[in-house]
């Protein structure tokens, strides 16, 4: 059974006297230094001069410097930048400046796990991730909420790492919520696989394949849109507020009939066997080494990505949502 830790298991007091460098200041970044802030911890933010982000984390109150100015502040560095450019701004801007005692933090555990930054045996080596989106880690903190955060401890040189961990987690307002202790490989592994079978790769295409079947049937690209991919966010919108057993309670005995029916002929056991296939290519390292290989910018510089991206965003689909949405004023900003 996984623990639990909450405010009263944490202490705060870890941070005090020491300075938290929040490299990068997207969606993660600018929840983390302000949350951080406003729980009275110092907090400097480390960015490209050229950032457009610049400007809003100075609006914001925050000391903004450029990430080796950043690195040289801190005593504790978080890395809150795309997995794929991680390491080199390491590397090159962040290590050079790393002191004995220093901690080093990510909010995923890709580069860790796989060995694209090796940290010196010097270093705390710590996780604190969010299950959730940066703008609702902000928000819930300024509401005296919380979202519900992982922490995970790869390499304890100063014997407190988790507490230190925890002191973060409970800054940011996690621990008003519950922080989970877990690994970095099993925060990685599990990570990848739910986006690539499940939340991202497995439901966008199940959705088009969906659509597809119902428009070469000759049925209207528009409903096929409203029944394959409109109301999937009605039918998890139920499954996130009371599980599956809520879900199956709120819709209608021909569709809960409907699932138990037919479910078990989409996802086969050829399917799960693939899953498991998943699962092996990111343990063994493969989609890793794939995935840096097309973002290097001494590689595939994202050409095969930026083409799929292309062929995707043509898919009929999109051009018939894009009209449908236009009429749902609640999708209005």
């Amino acid at each position: 059974m996984i623990k639990k830790y909450y405010d009263a298991d944490c202490n705060l007091g870890m941070l005090d006297g020491k300075t938290v460098a929040i490299m990068g200041y997207g969606s993660q970044g600018h929840a983390h230094a302000q949350n951080l802030k406003e729980s009275g911890v110092k907090v400097v933010v480390g960015l490209r001069k050229d950032s457009a982000s610049w400007a809003k984390a100075e609006e914001a109150g925050l000391t903004v410097m450029e990430v080796p100015e950043a690195a040289k502040a801190a005593d504790i560095v978080m890395m809150l930048v795309p997995d794929e450019i991680a390491a080199d701004i390491y590397n090159e801007q962040v290590a050079p400046y790393m002191q004995e005692g220093n901690v080093l933090m990510f909010a995923h555990g890709f580069n860790i796990h796989f060995q694209f930054v090796k940290p010196a045996a010097n270093l705390d080596v710590i996780m604190v991730a969010p299950k959730g989106p940066g703008h609702t880690v902000r928000s819930q903190y300024v509401e005296g909420k919380g979202v519900p955060s992982l922490i995970a401890v790869e390499q304890d040189y100063s014997g407190h790492a988790k507490d230190i961990a925890l002191a973060y987690a409970s800054g940011i307002g996690a621990g008003r919520a519950g922080i989970l202790e877990t690994s970095f490989r099993e925060e990685t592994e599990t990570d990848l696989f739910g986006e690539q079978a499940v939340l991202c790769g497995g439901v966008t295409e199940l959705m088009k394949a969906g659509f597809d079947t119902l428009v070469e049937a000759g049925y209207e690209p528009e409903m096929a849109y409203f029944e394959c991919i409109h109301e999937m966010k009605l039918i998890v919108d139920l499954i996130n507020s009371g599980g599956f057993a809520m879900m199956r309670y709120s819709i209608s005995n021909t569709a809960e009939y409907g699932d138990y029916r037919t479910g078990k002929r989409l996802i086969t056991e050829e399917t799960r066997k693939e899953m498991k296939n998943v699962l092996a290519e990111i343990q063994n390292g493969t989609f890793a080494s794939e995935f840096m290989q097309e973002f290097s910018s001494k590689g595939g510089r994202k050409a095969r990505f930026l083409a799929t991206r292309r062929v995707e965003a043509q898919h009929p689909l999109e051009k018939v949502g894009a009209e449908l949405r236009k009429m749902m004023s609640w999708l209005k900003k």
